[in-house]
């Protein structure tokens, strides 16, 4: 049972559903779960290992992504604060073992939730299956970009897509390396630093060890509807 008052407002503030319709789904939850700690890069699951719990993630960041025979990883998703991992779900409600890998990219503060209980909650509460069932649609429609990406995009498009979408007005920095950034889009580190060597010359950003700096985005969007 969660005893620190505090860490179940943090959850009630993450997952604002809990007070939404159901007026005891809190309660029960909080009777149910159980609260992790996970240190940054920490193994949450690996495949084909069953999956006896689902995490709410309360604080921090997890990545699920797929290895493949060459020894290259890509990116599926990621997961926040107020989420959890719809193919940990999958994997509960079909009792097929879990399809990918999860770490934890920074630490994190999550509630663990029993398998038969995240069953239960699914026939009895209204709240829980339209959170359940947000994620599933959610996440679907990002793996579905995924694939489109990996099987018809272009890198040197993907990868202006990706230095854009990591920026902001006030922020054009990217702290990443070409290897995080290669595992991401399932690529090779050598295609990565090939193609922002090339961004470079154009003068679209300035490379430095462990970090990207975009320092011409209209150039970068002009690329990218190119």
């Amino acid at each position: 049972m969660i005893a620190d008052l505090q860490l179940a407002s943090e959850l009630v503030a993450a997952f604002p559903f809990l007070q939404q319709r159901d007026g005891d789904l809190l309660h029960r939850l909080q009777a149910s779960g159980s609260v992790i700690h996970l240190n940054k890069n920490q193994l949450i699951c690996d495949q084909g290992r069953s999956c006896s719990h689902l995490a709410l993630i309360i604080g921090g960041t997890a990545r699920v992504y797929k290895l493949g025979e060459n020894g290259r990883e890509i990116t599926l998703y990621r997961i926040g604060p107020g989420e959890s991992c719809i193919l940990t779900a999958s994997c509960i409600l079909s009792s097929e073992p879990f399809p990918a890998i999860a770490i934890s990219e920074t630490e994190i503060d999550a509630l663990l939730i029993p398998a038969h209980t995240v069953n239960q909650w699914l026939a009895e509460s209204a709240a829980w299956r339209d959170y359940i069932f947000g994620l599933v649609a959610k996440r679907l429609s990002s793996i579905i970009s995924v694939v489109e990406e990996v099987a018809f995009g272009r890198m040197d498009k993907r990868i202006v897509d990706y230095l854009l979408d990591n920026i902001t007005a006030t922020r054009r920095q990217i702290t990443a390396t070409h290897q995080e950034i290669a595992s991401d889009l399932g690529t090779s580190r050598e295609v990565v630093s090939r193609i922002l060597k090339d961004l470079e010359n154009a003068r679209l950003v300035s490379i430095a060890r462990g970090a990207i700096e975009v320092i011409d985005p209209a150039g970068l969007q002009r690329k990218r509807s190119a």
